[in-house]
């Protein structure tokens, strides 16, 4: 029989070959391949180009909603149609005359691997045809134009495949094919979908039951556990499904950090958050962050203490979250106050246009995260070959302006203390040191001269007032560094400090 897994968490690709029709299944290439990106990669694309991918690095649903819900199946894609530049032009990002349609090929219905369709009438108030989501939306059918994208919100996804309904596939590939207005096809685009159950509420033992949770729920006035379905976020307000909720209850994401916090004494890192947020099989941190430098959930979110504390003092779940720019330069930011997933930047392009969702940017740990901008680049990483969109390499500053070169030292170094840093200039390794420190902890992280992070490396205490740690010269991958002027910045809050070494090899 298949497990009951409670889920507690909120919602925590790229074009393919253009191919004449009728179109024949595409083949995925291999993602592990190291294969440099060629000419050959970007000359088999047609005049146009589909950017696809899912705003989060993962979506979680309910599988069961007898007793009570958290999240309903809900997942969102989006789009961009580039029509591909030349040496006479530049691309355009295009949503007049053309359409762009989806589906999940080997997963065509939901009603029956969820009985989410059974309780939604009393859990959201309506009464949904089958496989039908709450924004209207099915399992395949059209995206709509919105400004320069295409999207398509509440797909009611689940991660069983049609084949194997009891055996769950969190990292299934969509397919998205942008069609000119006589039905033709244009360009296709096979981004994956995340989605997943995983949750050990009550399989590893932490709670006996369902029914239990429920019986465990604080004493409020209004609350009845028996009156089950129970939608959490009726009371326990969630940006996430838009319900404003109690105004003495409290936000859910609070409430769920807030009663867990104890946890941060018994475990950390990934293991912690595994227990929630899916999950030691899903493994939902898995882009570059994590692969190359090593993050963890706490060094972007905080411990569960921090994360309930900051929604405690003002912070809105999910709408304020961890910013790029709280490491990366403004260069390789998004802008203030403006969420990555929701940030644009050169020629209009979605930061996850070219660098993928949120946890899961490129290269992934993931062959199918990859599979996308393998096909469009014929290698694994940011989607950086200008040829893909541009047709030709451009002479003028790309993503980034990276021809500025100034701007870097100016942002790191400003209004920032001074660190220590011997031997200076080095041929390897050096130490580098923080004084006057208050504590451990804060984040260190290593720049190139263009205000790209090298490497994150991890400080401790030293003696008192001091904070010391060693960078060997290397990036997160262990090679060593090309010979030039780099950059070493930590911060604490409010508290910096930052200097510049020299590699000479």
């Amino acid at each position: 029989m298949h497990p009951r897994p409670l889920l507690v968490c909120a919602a925590v690709g790229l074009a393919t070959l253009l191919l004449p029709a009728p179109i024949p299944p595409m083949a995925r290439p291999d993602p592990s391949a190291s294969q440099p990106a060629s000419a050959d990669a970007t000359a088999a694309l047609g005049a146009y180009v589909v950017l696809a991918w899912n705003d989060l690095g993962m979506h979680c649903m309910n599988q069961y909603h007898e007793k009570f819900s958290v999240l309903p199946p809900y997942n969102n894609l989006y789009a961009q149609v580039i029509r591909r530049g030349d040496v006479s032009g530049a691309p355009q990002v295009i949503t007049q005359g053309v359409t762009a349609e989806y589906s999940i090929p080997g997963n065509t219905y939901s009603v029956g691997k969820t009985d989410f369709w059974t309780y939604a009438p009393q859990l959201f108030g309506v009464s949904l045809p089958p496989d039908i989501g709450l924004t209207g939306k099915g399992l395949s059918g059209a995206l709509d134009a919105s400004g320069a994208h295409f999207v398509a919100e509440g797909l009611p996804l689940t991660p069983f495949l049609d084949a194997q309904p009891a055996v769950e596939v969190p990292y299934q590939q969509g397919l998205v094919v942008a069609r000119d207005g006589g039905g033709n096809e244009l360009a296709r685009s096979t981004p994956v979908l995340p989605v997943s159950i995983e949750i050990e509420c009550v399989s590893s033992g932490c709670h006996a039951s369902e029914v239990a949770i429920l019986q465990a729920h604080a004493p409020v006035a209004g609350f009845n556990p028996n009156a089950t379905p129970i939608l959490c976020a009726g009371c326990h307000a969630d940006p996430v499904l838009g319900t404003a909720g109690r105004p003495d209850a409290g936000y859910f994401s609070f409430r769920m950090h807030d009663q867990h916090k104890f946890l941060d004494e018994q475990m950390s890192g990934t293991a912690l958050c595994y227990k929630c947020h899916p999950g030691k099989a899903a493994r939902c941190l898995r882009g570059l962050m994590s692969t190359r430098f090593g993050l963890v959930c706490q060094d972007c979110h905080g411990s569960m203490v921090q994360v309930a504390a900051s929604i405690e003092t003002g912070r809105v779940p999910w709408v304020q979250e961890p910013a790029c720019r709280t490491c990366h330069t403004a260069r390789f930011g998004e802008p203030i106050g403006q969420l990555y997933r929701k940030s644009t930047g050169h020629g209009g392009i979605y930061c996850e246009g070219c660098h993928n969702s949120t946890h899961a940017e490129w290269a992934s740990s993931q062959p199918q995260d990859n599979a996308n901008v393998v096909a469009l680049q014929g290698t694994a990483g940011v989607l950086k070959d200008c040829a893909v969109c541009h047709g030709v390499n451009p002479s003028s500053p790309g993503p980034h302006d990276i021809s500025a070169t100034d701007v870097p030292e100016r942002e790191i170094l400003a209004g920032a203390g001074a660190l220590a840093i011997y031997p200076n200039p080095t041929r390897a390794d050096c130490s580098i040191q923080i004084r006057g420190a208050s504590a451990e902890g804060g984040t260190l992280l290593v720049y190139d001269a263009e205000g790209r992070v090298v490497r994150l490396l991890r400080a401790g205490p030293r003696a008192t007032g001091w904070i010391a740690a060693a960078w060997d010269g290397r990036d997160g991958h262990g090679t060593a560094v090309p010979p030039g002027v780099y950059f070493v910045r930590w911060q604490r809050g409010a508290e910096r400090a930052a200097g510049k070494v020299l590699i000479a090899r």
